[in-house]
Parts: structure tokens; sequence; C-alpha cells
């Protein structure tokens, strides 16, 4: 992850807990930093539709994409969204992995939204980035799941009060109760080591 993040032009923050976290860190981070996708993704399609720009969506299920393109194409018309799943052998110089890029370079996408859940997608995008055609690329997790609707989408509220993790672990327990309760303290524990680390640095010095 960290060499995903070392190339990358842009990184925004996706989650409250980041926020939080930049703040412990003194991070001028506030609750309207954050940018979700379910938030992004409507400004996003009606600036696509009006330039005429071609989105490629990568991830999900078989159907599941698609069925989740036409409803955003009925919502935006004339939104140009192409789709192909997610589950395929990702192996970089495999068939299936070079069928995709060729079915990408084909259609030569303006954004290219990889939807493969963390950390495949990173991963991924890295392994390929030489590959890969389109101008900008996008992580975006389950975000077609939830506009076909096969994930329960959490109220925009609740985001915007730093529960919305709570809600997806309440509506997917058995695949996000690790991601959620377990893997933050690995986080705290890190910066703990570092804070700890840090302050014996400056009293060593002073």
């Amino acid at each position: 992850m960290r060499e995903f993040y070392s190339v990358t032009d842009y990184t925004h923050i996706d989650g409250m807990s980041i926020v939080l976290l930049g703040r412990l860190l003194g991070l001028p981070l506030k609750p309207e930093h954050r940018t979700g996708y379910m938030d992004l993704l409507p400004l996003l399609a009606e600036k696509a539709t009006n330039d005429e720009w071609r989105i490629f969506y990568l991830g999900s299920r078989p159907g599941v994409a698609e069925k989740a393109a036409r409803m955003l194409r009925n919502r935006h018309a004339g939104l140009q969204i192409r789709t192909h799943h997610g589950h395929f052998n990702a192996e970089q110089c495999g068939p299936e992995n070079q069928a995709v890029l060729a079915e990408i370079k084909a259609y030569a996408p303006d954004i290219l939204m990889v939807g493969m859940g963390m950390p495949r997608q990173e991963v991924w995008v890295l392994e390929n980035q030489k590959d890969i055609a389109a101008r900008a690329v996008f992580c975006c997790g389950a975000l077609m799941d939830y506009i076909a609707g096969e994930i329960p989408t959490p109220p925009r509220w609740i985001g915007r009060l730093g529960f919305e993790w709570l809600y997806r672990l309440l509506s997917e327990p058995a695949r996000l109760w690790r991601r959620y309760l377990l893997e933050p303290w690995s986080v705290m524990g890190r910066l703990a080591r570092m804070y700890l680390s840090s302050s014996h640095s400056k009293s060593t010095q002073g």
C-alpha cells in the first residue's frame, strides 16, 4: 500500500477515521474534507455526461456492475460507461488479465474505476499501471454494488456523523468484522510506537 500511494497523483480521504487520525497527527483536517464515492459519483457522472467522458468500471460479481451501469445511464442520459466484472485471474501476464487490459485499451476511457476490494484493486493498478489506457484511475471498492442494491446503502447523514463504518459492519458482519474491529488496533499500536519513539528521541536530545 505504501508503494501504491507513493505513485498516486492525488489522495483523498474516504472515511471519518482518517480525519480523526490526521487530527491526532496534527493535520488541519475537518469532517467536510471527507469525500466518499457515494457522494462523489453523482457529481462525477454529471460532469462525465456533460463533457462526454467515457467511464470504464472494473469490478463486482458478473452482472452486478452492468446492472448498476444501467441505473446510472437512466439517471444521467447520455452517460458513456462500460463494465467488466472483477472475477477474473488477475495474474499480470495471464491471458484473462491481458484480455481485460485490451478491452480497456479498446474503449479508451477517460476514467477507469477499479472496484475489486482493498488491497486487490490497489495491487492490480500498481502491477498494471504502465499498461492501463486511461487518463485517470480511481480505486472505489464496492461502489457499484451499492448502486445496484447488492449491499445496503448507508444514509448519507450517517457518513457525515462518522458512523458509516458501524452501518456497514451491521450490514455485513462476516465480511467486515476484521476490518473494523481488529485492524484499527494494529494502526493504533503503530502510532503509539511512533509516538513513544519520537518522545524518547526528543528526551535523549534534550
